[in-house]
């Protein structure tokens, strides 16, 4: 620039705003936090009207703990379901909730009272109670903060709670429908057992872990053996024969009396409550005899043990002999087994009081195969739930259930041998949680010669997921919801049985991922009767009574009195379950009706499963702000949880509200998967590689943590550390960097200035129609809960389409052109982003994109999220020109890369000092470039379009052929005000300038 020519720097159009580079999310966004606050805006868009509702339940996060990461990965998907919903045009509520009761706030004050030198069981109990209300509540305070920090809109002021009063009516008045359906009933079955915190758990409650066991090969004597009578013929009944028959029955009784059935178990503790042994009848058996031994055997020469000809080598190996050490004498027939009864290896025992010396039953049955063990199979009825099956259908639980193991998992005190051994210990040590039990059992089975091998074993286990202890099954009193027997409520339209009317249904839910439903419908078909009781305190009591005398299987045993129920939840709505606990409550609910005398009161509680799986009805089914279906039992839209809780929150609430409502409680299921570090390993306080929400918040923000939300496929396991959060954190600043350009380039936009989309250069039209394409793209998405494609499609659009190619070729016309048409058309395109792209980040970048709206409408009462997505025109999409300007775009391609060539090799400085020639050899794409100003779109001064033959040394891009470029540095003087070079630069009246910016100048 001479010393004569002007600055035209501030004639240019430039963009103007105050919006920030550097987010500073940590600190700006409790800002906007207490914004929202203030002017309502939850409460406001329940002002709406004419909006269908669209209800997202909420499955309750345990009051206990602080937030980890995947709870914001649930709070977040939720709030991106609700936020969008809301922003397409619903009324979408949220209603946040909390599960209050259970065994880990028990254990918390059983801790504070343990500190303090008090005894729980000492301790009134509704004075526990209300020690352990208290503490839910300090958590629920405190979560429920740590979620709004993460942006999560919803009724946080009225948010459920199961401990609420009406929460605990409504939860024991769903019980007491079970009670009157005649689906509920007292049974004494194998369940999974807590020694450790002493209470039956579900399946839910339960985790599968690596743990090493003791397992033992133990030996159960032939002590008795009748053969089956052999029949002959008139014509085979001679002599010879009858004495051949007396021979070989003879030689066969000889062979199996006194042998061996030899089982294998990787419990010993169940030895002492053994009851039969079962075989397979598909299964071939020989017998097989010692003839040699080893030093350290405990098998002697001449044994004979009968096993699974499948196994056999296999369990002589164990027993350490050789091949060579053992032979098969012959063949044992599954008649032959049937004549059999066997004595227990601790038979007879000295000491043994006579516990085990009654005959074992031997039979076969089903659950037998010869994959891994002998091809036998140890009872144990109390502690294995196939054996109580097996025995429950043959009438004979009696004669084989036992009471060996008490709820701290000790054996009873007067079991000899073993009486008090632990199969657990109260507190592991050395990271074990193995008792003396088995090692008691081990011992007294290899004095009394009863073992043939041991060894250990390393397989996957059940272990309680609060205390991480291993689980016992065992026998014990439980309260359980018959699950096929009809429910008689006439409500039959999916099935008469709770198992019948939860398989229908979920075949009328939508699934995301699909094989939710394949999993979820499997555990279906498959489980047992629902356990429904749990042996603490801090829960809704199994509000029922028993007659006193009676047995379970006794038709008067239950009081079903409607009167009673209904004084029960009178007092519950105004009391809380607390009143159940207060001195006169039998009398109280029992009423003039029935004699107080004559009945006992349950003291068990309900399943926290039970509890929440009974939100539908107090929240959905009773709140204002629950579900507006028309009918009396709410039914929400979706539940979101992850995917554990197909054995959780999905499976109990199912089954609670076909047995009360004979239907779903929700029309579609979303699953997410686990949080896992950068590696894919689970997360762990012991390996050091946890990422708490907190952190990622007081580092990068909240919006950063829900923007790697929308990144990942949340249907898998999701991973997140230190190098992917800065990922994350790069590709929102590149967004950022998006909306900041629209924002100072509208900075001056004026209403009237707005131009018909028909008036615009084909560039606009062009942006128009991928609007109207991304526009039912993130409403495909949202509505499909794919808000990774969703996310994934603005962010290209944004940062690729947008910032890398429209802005980029526009920002010459924006700021150079003055008010021409195609500036104003351009200022037009980008108002009309603006609004789009800020209402389909919001549900996601509810921050930063409420931060975009106030800085171009601000006001005390504005609001993004007051805002829904505009509505697109259909007119906008135009296929014919999308075709033209992919044309135009790949010819770029080559421009581009050609002109980089260049500028790497310092020949050029800028793109606008070339006028390449580019060489194109399809007819109809040269057509299409020269109908456009193809130098503005490569951002040359100039540029020549020409259907030559290429030369040999034109650059060249393999994925776009037929095209070839020329490099032409460009002719004439640099405009001083648009930098362009160009021949007729001051040859105008303002000096230094082309001819475009002269008229813009005036």
């Amino acid at each position: 620039m001479s010393a004569e020519t002007p600055d035209y720097k501030d004639t240019l159009n430039l963009p103007k705003t105050d919006f920030p580079m550097r987010a500073g999310l940590p600190k700006r966004e409790p800002e906007w936090l207490d914004r929202w606050a203030r002017i309502g805006v939850y409460d406001r868009l329940r002002e709406k009207e004419g909006r269908t509702p669209f209800t997202l339940h909420d499955g309750p996060p345990y009051a206990n703990g602080h937030l980890h990461i995947g709870h914001a990965l649930n709070k977040i998907l939720k709030d991106m379901i609700v936020r969008s919903r809301q922003m397409m045009g619903h009324d979408a509520r949220y209603i946040p909730g909390w599960d209050c009761h259970g065994l880990p706030i028990e254990w918390k004050i059983e801790e504070q009272y343990r500190a303090k030198g008090l005894d729980k069981d000492k301790v009134d109990v509704v004075d526990f109670r209300q020690e352990c209300r208290k503490f839910a509540e300090g958590w629920v305070d405190i979560q429920r903060e740590e979620f709004q920090r993460l942006g999560i809109t919803g009724n946080w002021a009225e948010p459920y709670l199961t401990m609420n009063f009406h929460a605990e009516r409504v939860i024991a008045e769903e019980f007491m429908k079970f009670l009157m359906n005649g689906t509920l009933y007292q049974g004494s079955k194998p369940v999974m057992w807590s020694p450790v915190e002493e209470t039956a758990l579900a399946e839910a409650e339960v985790e599968y872990h690596d743990k090493e066991s003791p397992t033992i090969w133990v030996k159960f004597r032939v002590a008795e053996f009748e053969l089956p009578d052999i029949v002959l013929s008139d014509e085979e009944a001679t002599d010879e024969s009858r004495e051949a028959v007396a021979a070989a029955e003879e030689k066969v009784s000889a062979d199996l009396t006194g042998a061996h059935v030899v089982i294998w178990t990787t419990t010993p503790w169940t030895i002492p409550s053994n009851k039969a042994v079962v075989y397979g009848e598909e299964i071939a058996y020989g017998l097989y005899e010692v003839t040699g031994t080893p030093e350290e055997c405990w098998a002697e020469v001449g044994d004979r043990f009968i096993l699974a000809d499948n196994l056999a080598a296999e369990v002589m190996g164990r027993a350490r002999l050789e091949e060579g050490q053992y032979r098969r004498l012959r063949d044992v027939r599954h008649s032959q087994l049937a004549g059999m009864r066997l004595s227990h290896p601790l038979a007879g025992a000295e000491g043994g009081d006579g516990e085990w010396d009654d005959l074992r039953d031997f039979r076969a049955a089903e659950f037998v195969t010869d994959t891994e063990g002998t091809g036998f199979v140890h009872c144990a009825p109390s502690h294995g739930m196939e054996e109580y099956e097996l025995y429950r259908d043959l009438g004979m639980l009696e004669q084989v259930i036992t009471y060996n193991v008490m709820d701290d998992g000790s054996f009873r005190a007067d079991l000899p041998f073993f009486g008090g051994k632990r199969i657990l210990r109260a507190k592991a040590k050395n990271g074990s949680w193995e008792g003396d039990a088995n090692a008691a059992v081990i011992a007294k089975l290899t004095e009394v010669g009863g073992l043939l091998a041991r060894g250990r074993i390393k397989h996957s286990y059940p272990h309680s997921w609060r205390s991480k202890a291993p689980v016992i099954y065992r026998n014990t009193p439980q309260w359980f919801a018959a699950i096929d027997k009809p429910v008689g409520d006439g409500q039959d339209e999916n099935g008469t049985t709770i198992r019948e009317r939860a398989l229908t249904c979920i075949d009328k839910v939508e699934w995301t991922p699909k094989s939710g439903r394949n999993r979820l419908h499997s555990m279906m078909e498959a489980r047992p009767d629902w356990v429904l009781s749990r042996q603490r305190a801090w829960g809704v009591p199994l509000t029922c009574f028993v007659k006193k005398g009676a047995l379970p299987t006794d038709p008067g045993f239950l009081l079903r009195d409607e009167a009673v129920n209904a004084r029960i939840a009178e007092a519950f709505e105004a009391e809380g379950a607390d009143a159940w606990y207060l001195e006169g409550a039998k009398e109280r609910f029992l009423g003039a009706d029935h004699d107080p005398a004559e009945w006992e009161q349950v003291f068990d509680i309900l399943d926290v499963w039970f509890d929440s799986g009974s939100t539908h009805a107090f929240v959905l089914r009773d709140r204002a702000d629950g579900t507006e279906d028309g009918i009396a039992d709410g039914i929400a839209d979706v539940y979101l949880e992850g995917t554990d809780q197909h054995r959780g929150w999905f499976h109990s609430s199912l089954l609670q509200s076909v047995g009360t409502t004979g239907h779903a409680p929700y029309r579609a299921v979303v699953t997410h998967g686990f949080t896992l570090d950068e590696k894919g390993n689970k997360m762990s306080k012991s390996l050091g590689n946890t990422i708490l929400p907190e952190e990622v918040v007081e580092q990068y923000g909240a919006d950063i943590l829900r923007l790697w939300v929308a990144q990942a496929d949340f249907t898998a396991d999701q991973r997140i550390g230190p190098e992917i959060l800065k990922g994350v954190a790069d590709g929102y600043r590149r967004l950022r960097n998006t909306m900041r350009f629209l924002l100072g380039s509208l900075s001056d936009f004026r209403e009237e200035d707005r131009v018909a989309p028909e008036d615009m250069p084909e560039l606009e039209r062009w942006v128009l129609h991928r609007l109207a394409e991304l526009d039912e793209r993130v409403r495909t998405g949202y509505e499909s809960y794919d808000f990774q494609g969703a996310f994934q499609a603005v962010f290209n659009f944004a940062t690729i389409e947008l910032s890398a190619f429209y802005f980029d070729i526009r920002k010459d016309a924006l700021y150079c052109d003055g008010e021409t048409l195609r500036a104003k058309s351009a200022r037009t395109v980008l108002d009309l982003l603006f609004h789009r792209l800020t209402t389909w980040l919001a549900p996601i970048l509810v921050f930063t994109m409420e931060e975009v709206w106030l800085e171009r409408f601000p006001g005390e009462d504005s609001s993004v999220h007051l805002t829904d997505m505009p509505e697109t025109p259909a007119s906008w999409r135009d296929p014919a020109l999308a075709e033209k300007w992919a044309q135009v775009r790949a010819a770029r391609r080559v421009v581009t890369a050609a002109l980089e060539v260049q500028r790497t090799d310092k020949v050029i400085g800028a793109s606008l000092e070339a006028a390449p020639v580019v060489h194109v050899e399809d007819a109809a794409m040269r057509e299409a470039l020269q109908s456009v100003a193809f130098e503005d779109v490569c951002i040359t001064s100039d540029i020549t379009l020409t259907g030559d033959p290429a030369p040999a040394e034109a650059y060249r891009l393999p994925e776009v052929p037929g095209v070839g470029v020329v490099f032409e540095k460009a002719d004439g003087e640099k405009c001083q005000r648009c930098w362009k070079i160009l021949p007729d630069v001051g040859t105008h009246r303002h000096p230094g300038v082309c001819g475009r910016c002269d008229e813009a100048l005036g």
